[in-house]
């Protein structure tokens, strides 16, 4: 049986990568789920916070 690869949680948190990726993912699952399920969402655009109709959503 292959052994299983440990990650170092240090280096993990110090390069930041895999932690970004995973928040990018779960972000665009999130909005995803949203417009699916017909509902707004909110963004920063100039500035401000504004609602965004599920068919204004793209991913």
């Amino acid at each position: 049986m292959a052994e299983a690869i440990k990650k170092d949680i240090g280096k993990i948190f110090a390069e930041g990568t895999e932690i970004d990726e995973a928040v990018r993912n779960a972000v665009k699952e999130a909005v995803l789920k949203h417009k699916q399920a017909g509902n707004p969402v909110v963004c920063m655009k100039d500035g401000k916070m504004v609602w965004l109709k599920p068919d204004e959503i793209s991913l």
